[in-house]
């Protein structure tokens, strides 16, 4: 398979070369740039395209919003992944419209990382669990005043397995976790995944924890 090609946009000199320390450690993750200049990031990825790009922000403003704006525009073969301290359901939502992919927290380990990397560059979209639970309060909070629409899908078109596996990530496991408590690799885990959102018709692991509520597989 071949490398993910990664770009880092910070800043902070410092933190940006944190960041460059721990993805640089993965073997299968390349990363191709690193920059500290807002007004030389388009040029920057002109020059070097990059399959995800890293954008983490300290004080959230209009312009940051802007710029995902049109780096979506200009780059849709890019996945931009968040990394803020600021997450209010207001300031995630806004940066998602904007076209970000992926929204890590403060909170948001290099695990998370990695994996934000990879689900975005696979296609879906992903969110730390801190992200995920705010988003989810919004969904419930939408139930409660039935403005939010009725799912199509049903439960009936899953696997035995494949239910398992919905249970288990409603309820926060995370895909390692899943493996060891049903006796299957990490890979089968994503496999499963991946196949429970297409036959749902989900875009993101939000969605599929949403289904997981809405059709009482967990408990909230």
């Amino acid at each position: 398979m071949q490398n993910i090609s990664v770009g880092i946009f910070d800043e902070y000199v410092l933190i940006q070369q944190g960041i460059y320390a721990l993805l640089n450690e993965e073997s299968s993750l390349n990363v191709l740039f690193v920059c500290s200049e807002p007004e030389k990031l388009t040029e920057q990825m002109k020059s070097v395209p990059v399959n995800v790009l890293i954008i983490h922000i300290h004080d959230f403003n209009i312009g940051h919003i802007d710029r995902i704006k049109q780096l979506s525009f200009n780059f849709p073969r890019t996945k931009i992944v968040i990394l803020s301290f600021h997450n209010t359901e207001e300031i995630v939502l806004k940066t998602i419209k904007a076209g970000a992919k992926g929204f890590l927290s403060k909170h948001a380990t290099k695990n998370e990382l990695v994996e934000a990397i990879f689900t975005v560059r696979s296609g879906y979209d992903y969110y730390s669990s801190s992200i995920t639970q705010l988003l989810l309060t919004k969904y419930i909070s939408k139930l409660k005043t039935d403005e939010y629409k009725e799912q199509e899908a049903t439960i009936k078109s899953l696997s035995t397995r494949q239910v398992e596996i919905l249970k288990l990530w409603g309820e926060g496991y995370a895909n390692p976790e899943i493996a060891d408590k049903l006796f299957i690799s990490t890979r089968t885990v994503e496999s499963h995944k991946n196949h429970i959102m297409q036959k749902l018709n989900l875009r993101t692991t939000v969605d599929m924890v949403k289904f997981a509520i809405k059709n009482n597989l967990i408990e909230i």
